[in-house]
């Protein structure tokens, strides 16, 4: 049973892993008010190569990150996306979704 523990965890964060693990582009959801608050926001703060090609066809890497924000946050979030993404509790999504988008350090 103390194996199994483990053992169902990864399983979970794997599957929560959505696009990301299936190697799939996350569809923009450009209409979104989110969504958009999200790009107007990192480009109000000039995040360094926003505007760059991500290995995701015809998204910026400002795109890719936004929409996996908005992807992979529960359907229940109501609150700025960037924001959430530098704050403690969204560090571990951000980090997944700057890699999405080939995006950070």
């Amino acid at each position: 049973m103390k194996r199994l523990l483990p053992i169902a965890a990864s399983l979970l964060l794997l599957c929560s892993a959505g696009a990301v693990a299936a190697g799939e582009a996350y569809e923009l959801p450009k209409e979104d008010a989110q969504y958009k608050q999200c790009l107007g926001f990192a480009k109000k703060l000039g995040w360094e190569g926003g505007g760059e090609k991500s290995p995701n066809k015809g998204q910026t890497k400002l795109q890719a990150f936004c929409a996996c924000m908005w992807h992979e946050t529960p359907d229940d979030f109501k609150g700025n996306l960037a924001t959430f993404a530098e704050s403690k509790k969204g560090k571990e999504l951000n980090k997944m979704c700057e890699k999405y988008a080939d995006w950070g350090d």
